[in-house]
């Protein structure tokens, strides 16, 4: 019962079927079974226990010590060998002689293994070896691995996987092995209770001609019982843990920790700590993409590839020097940063909106370290990933680095906003006389999503913060009035702690139209949608990553572009989707008209079209502006500029910024990427080799800490489904998953 519990942990009320039999006793008579089932010990006990008022089961087979053969007490043993009388000794575990020892004729000379091995109190156990089935390797009836027996013979391509099958065996039994010698050439395991009533020992060794591993002797099944219930096994290490999740792991590499470690406890029965199941994945990252150290030896190499593969790729490797007894090692350099983009992504950002994203994304792996992002959007409201760095973390002097490069290779364009949050490293950056970012060259903007964070901090409750930011989003200084005084009402220090902070850096009415609607970083949403599980890689694989993962981003939104030119489409349908939602509303208002020019206009509304509404709004068709804010702040025509232009029977396209047209969206994706060339034909470099900081290196006990300083930011949405814990699916608890209650029903069954 406690093994059937290990294996269906699911099954919470486990039951046991005694099934009740007569049996005949030596003397003739029938006693008839009521009570319990009894197994007999051997035959010379059958008299007295039948006459004995206890009922008894006798199997077919007698039991023996060591289940390695099996014994017929009126037909002898039988193997491959032949047949023969049952030895004296049989029943004590002592195999017939040339069974199991090794001295069949074994090609390998230097296959030598002692007679016996001595248990825990002195006594000698010899071994069998026939009569089993398939060990693991194979699998049983119902497609369950190490569920079956080892058998002599058994062949494993190495000692690794010698090892896991034994390991899994071990669990998917329930049962604890020992380790009584491994090295090089051999491995033998037994019972945790071997002479304690269990016999189970396994022998393997290594077959030097083949290459491979062997079982040379193996007593099984196990005799023993589990004596308590453990909610974790120690046979359950990474490595196994490994082996399992690999094919999760290699699908995505994103996966979390918590989702391997709940698919770990339902495989194995057995509920492994986080941080075995972190170690476990990152072996497997290091196994599917290369290990962790080695990948940053192969990043000069990778920068050579790279610009011979495309000519104007921009790579720039910083290096930190290795001190060795007090002296420079010249041979090594330790990595400290890197910045790269490519030419398709330097092309594209001249025809994308004139405003850049700039945020950092911690690693998640054996070193930690930060990428540095910088996100540009297309007309049509595509995110777009356009320059790269690796830095040890944010600071000053890693964000001068990076945006000291990003001016000069991808964003030299004249009064180009900057998003970002209010790390003094970015500050620190973009305020440098000589970096090319102060006003009018460049202008800076709050992502309003940290600005609402740091608030929530000061002031609790999610009414003020909403309020904030509605204040934010406000297009017009009537209704950022309007929100703020509510914002007052509340608690005026809320409006002071907002009034510390310049008004162009995060709210929408003060911008001059240069944030296109674009209120936050979108860094999550390209980390999700383009770079999904680049931080769980190695580096040398997550560089190698964003130019493969850039290059399908290409292709793909290079042929929508070029399929919606095909159909005849001036503009995006991010814009048509938008114009068609103001001409749907520019129905109720009445306009007239103050110019001879047709462009000076005011337009009434009859029935409020928001939740804020002016009620009269003057527009210009000239200057592309209207009092309701959105026809300067997203360029291109409101509500209130439709009816204008509907009343004047003018086009309205002649009022759109040129970034929503068709052609630029497709100019954003017209240069594509080269196939990459083959690592073997990469420039040879000659350099220092290139080693990770050993400083980076993640804590290597205990819990991994997490990098991520964690905000109301992080807080879930009170409006977002809640998922399943166990199988990630919304609408129901792991409790009552449909899995956990198919099982557990299956089981009553």
């Amino acid at each position: 019962m406690f093994l059937c519990r290990r294996q269906f942990p699911e099954v919470r009320t486990p039951e046991l079927l005694a099934k009740l039999v007569d049996v005949v006793s030596s003397s003739g008579g029938s006693n008839r079974n009521t009570t319990n089932v009894a197994t007999a010990a051997g035959s010379s006990s059958m008299a007295a226990v039948a006459s004995s008022s206890v009922p008894v089961y006798e199997p077919a087979a007698q039991l023996v010590a060591s289940p390695s053969f099996a014994v017929d007490l009126n037909d002898g043993v039988r193997d491959e060998v032949g047949s023969f009388d049952v030895l004296p000794n049989a029943l004590h575990g002592v195999p017939p002689v040339g069974v199991g020892d090794g001295e069949l004729g074994d090609p390998d000379e230097d296959d030598v293994e002692p007679e016996t091995i001595d248990d825990d109190s002195g006594d000698e156990v010899h071994e069998g070896a026939l009569g089993h089935p398939v060990g693991f390797g194979a699998r049983d009836a119902e497609g369950n691995a190490g569920l079956t027996e080892f058998q002599v013979g058994q062949q494993f391509q190495d000692k690794d996987e010698a090892l896991l099958s034994v390991k899994t065996y071990s669990i998917r039994r329930g049962v604890q092995y020992k380790v009584v010698e491994s090295d090089h050439r051999w491995y033998v395991g037994k019972c945790s209770e071997f002479g304690n009533g269990c016999t189970w020992l396994i022998r393997l060794s290594l077959r030097k001609r083949k290459g491979i591993w062997e079982v040379k002797r193996y007593n099984g099944p196990h005799t023993c019982l589990a004596t308590s219930i453990s909610s974790d096994h120690r046979s359950l290490d990474h490595s196994v843990i490994s082996a399992f999740i690999m094919p999760m792991v290699r699908a995505d590499a994103s996966v979390s920790i918590k989702v391997l470690l709940n698919a770990t406890a339902a495989h194995f029965g057995f509920r492994p700590t986080y941080r075995r199941v972190w170690m476990a994945k990152q072996k497997a990252v290091g196994l599917i993409y290369g290990d962790w150290d080695e990948s940053y030896s192969e990043i000069p190499r990778w920068v050579l590839g790279v610009q011979l593969t495309m000519t104007g790729t921009v790579a720039v490797l910083r290096t930190s020097p290795v001190l060795v007894g007090g002296q420079v090692d010249e041979s090594q350099a330790y990595f400290h940063r890197l910045f790269w983009t490519f030419p398709p992504c330097i092309e594209a950002f001249r025809h994308c909106k004139p405003l850049v994203s700039i945020d950092g994304t911690h690693l998640y792996g054996k070193y930690g370290g930060t990428l540095l992002i910088a996100i540009a959007q297309d007309g049509n409201s595509n995110i777009l990933p356009v320059a790269f760095a690796l830095v040890e973390g944010e600071n000053a002097e890693s964000w001068t680095f990076f945006l000291s490069h990003l001016r000069q290779h991808v964003t030299p364009h004249p009064g180009l906003l900057v998003i970002s949050d209010r790390h003094n490293g970015i500050k620190s950056a973009l305020e440098a006389p000589d970096g090319g970012w102060l006003p009018p060259s460049a202008y800076r903007a709050f992502c309003i999503r940290h600005v609402a964070a740091n608030f929530a901090l000061t002031f609790k409750g999610k009414d003020a913060r909403r309020l904030l930011v509605n204040a934010a989003y406000a297009k017009t200084e009537v209704e950022f009035d309007y929100w703020f005084d509510i914002l007052r009402s509340e608690d005026p220090a809320m409006c002071e702690w907002a009034n510390r902070i310049d008004y162009s850096l995060w709210t929408q009415h003060r911008d001059e139209g240069r944030r296109f609607g674009h209120m936050t970083t979108n860094i999550s949403e390209c980390v999700n949608s383009i770079l999904k599980g680049v931080r769980n890689l190695p580096v040398a694989s997550l560089v190698k990553a964003t130019y493969g993962r850039l290059a399908e981003l290409f292709v793909r939104k290079g042929r929508e572009a070029e399929a919606q030119m095909g159909t005849g489409q001036q503009f995006s349908q991010h814009l048509v989707k938008c114009i068609e939602a103001n001409l749907n509303t520019a129905r109720c208002f009445t306009v007239t008209l103050y110019d001879r020019d047709n462009s000076e206009f005011t337009v009434a509304e009859t029935t409020p079209t928001g939740t804020f509404s002016l009620g009269t709004y003057r527009v210009s068709l000239a200057s592309r502006t209207c009092d309701c804010g959105y026809f300067q702040a997203l360029h291109f025509p409101c509500q209130h500029a439709l009816a204008c232009c509907a009343y004047a029977r003018v086009s309205w396209s002649s009022y759109v910024h040129s970034v929503y047209q068709i052609s630029s969206v497709f100019n954003v994706y017209r240069m594509g990427f080269t196939p990459p060339i083959p690592e073997g034909f990469w420039p040879p470099y000659d350099g220092p080799t290139m080693i990770p900081d050993p400083n980076r290196r993640r804590a290597r006990e205990g819990r991994p800490r997490s990098t991520r300083i964690r905000t109301n930011m992080d807080e879930a949405d009170p409006n977002r489904p809640k998922r399943c814990g166990l199988c990630r699916q919304p609408g129901h608890t792991r409790r009552r998953c449909p899995q956990v209650v198919g099982s557990s029903q299956t089981g009553r069954n």
